[in-house]
């Protein structure tokens, strides 16, 4: 049994759900998301409460039913509040800037690095070098910052990359501290 899957989601002010033929669509002031529920989930919008239950008891739909309402959850999460994340570019002659509707990266290569802004996401140039990436699905959100992070991942000898502004880059010896040992 999912204990994620029992809980119930109470819906925040201002936003309107709405549940046609499995699927389920929430409306808010930041814009609109909508999610396909499996056929083994049962999803009940009533009184300002979702609740989810399963249609049969198996181990696949036990799973589905807390995904489900996580999904679901995250979705009204992202048009209250919206997701955020920070990247941050170290190295000596790495820079970025944000033109338009795409992002031109130097990242050390003989060419410079542009990559597309998808719809959806807001990109903002932060302090120093870093980079906000803000937008109200937590999906594309993660997965635009996963896709630019591994353009120049952050490598454990100089520490040059991108890396997530907090994030810790375990560090390595080179090679003369090495030989200096023995």
């Amino acid at each position: 049994m999912s204990r994620i899957g029992k809980k119930i989601i109470s819906i925040p002010e201002g936003l309107t759900v709405k549940l046609e033929k499995g699927k389920l669509e929430v409306k808010g002031s930041k814009g609109v998301l909508s999610l396909e529920i499996h056929p083994e989930i049962e999803a009940m919008v009533k009184d300002k409460e979702i609740s989810f239950q399963i249609k049969s008891s198996s181990k696949k739909s036990a799973a589905l039913w807390g995904l489900t309402r996580a999904l679901v959850s995250n979705m009204l999460t992202g048009l209250t509040a919206g997701y955020q994340k920070n990247l941050e570019l170290q190295g000596v002659g790495f820079r970025m800037s944000v033109q338009g509707k795409k992002i031109v990266l130097a990242l050390g290569f003989s060419h410079p690095v542009e990559v597309g802004i998808p719809a959806g996401l807001e990109v903002k140039m932060g302090e120093g070098n870093t980079l906000v990436v803000s937008g109200i699905d937590k999906k594309m959100v993660g997965q635009f910052t996963a896709d630019l992070r591994k353009l120049k991942k952050a490598e454990p000898y100089k520490g040059k990359g991108f890396r997530y502004v907090g994030e810790y880059v375990r560090r390595k010896a080179g090679k003369k501290a090495a030989a200096a040992v023995k």
